[in-house]
């Protein structure tokens, strides 16, 4: 079992809770990265994430070596696709969007990624994706040319956590995507905690620090912010 997919596993049985701020490398530049670092190393963040949905992957090997000179936290690549991958990242979630039926992001992404990922040391954590309706059209979706799950369709989206569960996936990303107005509801991220056994993801559409503690009593065992931290980095601040 590989060092940072144990922690989140240890910090589920633990009950611990893990946060990770997720940075769209496509909105930074390199000037102001260690202003964010300091911002960051303010907040309860376990981990960052890194990568988007459009982003090309230009800068990027530079950027995580420039959050790294300042910020000693795992550093995962979130791909939008298999040409956002940097070697100087510590571990990639090796997304399966499970939620679409478009083989792009089924499987043929996660192929063309395999000659990338050869060359490095990455720790590679299989993680399926499901994206939840969330009352407005996010990249994720116009992207990858997929339709979100309904989020009232609570069974089905728990049938799916345990369908990836049972082929092998280690987290189950429950993801209402970049902007949401919805936040992933929380009965759904109950039914599917009761469900399936390895840790769940919760992210997109949470804007306050009471969704946060929302989400990890309905059984998230790390919550990721993005767009609330991106327009506001005092986020946290109590």
């Amino acid at each position: 079992m590989t060092a940072i997919y144990q922690e989140i596993l240890h910090a589920k049985l633990q009950k611990r809770k893990l946060l990770a701020i997720l940075l769209d490398p496509e909105k930074l530049e390199l000037a102001p990265i260690q202003d964010v670092c300091l911002k960051i190393k303010e907040t309860p963040a376990t981990h960052i994430f890194v990568g988007g949905s459009t982003f090309n992957g230009f800068h990027l090997d530079a950027l995580i070596l420039e959050i790294k000179k300042h910020i000693h936290l795992p550093v995962l690549l979130f791909p939008g696709d298999y040409k956002q991958i940097s070697a100087h990242a510590d571990g990639i979630l090796f997304l399966n969007l499970v939620s679409g039926r478009n083989p792009e992001y089924l499987i043929e992404h996660q192929v063309n990624a395999v000659p990338l990922l050869e060359k490095t040391n990455l720790e590679i954590i299989p993680t399926a994706y499901l994206l939840i309706e969330s009352g407005v059209v996010t990249a994720v979706e116009k992207v990858s040319a997929t339709k979100p799950l309904n989020r009232d369709n609570i069974d089905y989206v728990s049938q799916t956590a345990k369908a990836s569960e049972w082929m092998g996936n280690q987290l189950v990303y429950l993801e209402a995507g970049s902007g949401a107005k919805k936040a992933v509801p929380l009965e759904m991220i109950r039914e599917t905690a009761s469900k399936i056994s390895i840790p769940i993801i919760v992210g997109g559409g949470i804007t306050s620090f009471e969704g946060i503690q929302q989400a990890y009593k309905a059984g998230a065992t790390m919550v990721v912010i993005g767009t609330a931290f991106e327009n506001n980095t005092s986020f946290f601040e109590l």
